[in-house]
């Protein structure tokens, strides 16, 4: 068995040639056969390169997976921290059952979240929510808060709230040509948060 390990190969190249030259290693990697081991701190590239990933803190491996696994099934605070932007709320969790829990916010909202097998409740525990997986709203939402800042990224926004709570949350708006995110900094908004956007996370 032939191994290639790849110690961030990319990092010194400008943003438009390395991902170019992702997609150049992946071809030669399906061409080869050969088993690539790529070490990077880029969170996207670990997602765009890999068939799996492996994140490790400390010398210790947290949790290993596909991309999918990794960026929507973290394991822990940790991997949902370091892969990909994301929301962190405080919870008081009931209801288990079926993969499933009932995460009761600071606002005093209740959602639903998945669970992992095994989850013991505490008296607080942490829900985890990507920027993509919420949508604003001008009327009321699971959440509710005041945008702090907008983002404008060219292929989306980010939008940044100060919920009432007192937590931070941010939610990724797809941009169109035909108009801008339409909310803008002060503007008094609700937050959604769909099905099966929440995870309860192991601290």
């Amino acid at each position: 068995m032939k191994v290639l390990l790849l110690d961030e190969p990319l990092s010194a190249l400008d943003y438009k040639l390395r991902k170019e030259m992702q997609i150049e290693l992946k071809r030669l990697q399906h061409e080869t056969g050969i088993t690539f081991i790529f070490v990077t701190h880029d969170q996207e590239e670990a997602l765009t390169m890999s068939d799996r990933i492996a994140v490790m803190s400390s010398g210790k491996i947290l949790q290993v997976g596909s991309p999918w696994d990794i960026y929507d099934k973290p394991a822990e605070r940790f991997v949902a921290d370091f892969i990909g932007e994301t929301n962190f709320l405080t919870a008081a969790i009931s209801g288990i059952g079926n993969g499933k829990a009932r995460a009761t916010l600071k606002s005093g909202t209740t959602i639903e979240a998945t669970v992992a097998e095994g989850f013991q409740p505490k008296d607080n525990a942490t829900v985890v929510v990507r920027p993509e997986h919420a949508k604003l709203t001008n009327s009321k939402g699971d959440l509710s808060g005041t945008v702090e800042n907008v983002v404008y990224f060219g292929t989306d926004t980010h939008i940044h709230v100060q919920l009432d709570s007192g937590e931070d949350f941010t939610v990724r708006q797809q941009n169109t040509r035909s108009a801008g995110c339409g909310f803008e900094r002060g503007d008094k908004v609700g937050i959604l948060i769909g099905n099966d956007a929440a995870q309860v996370l192991k601290d």
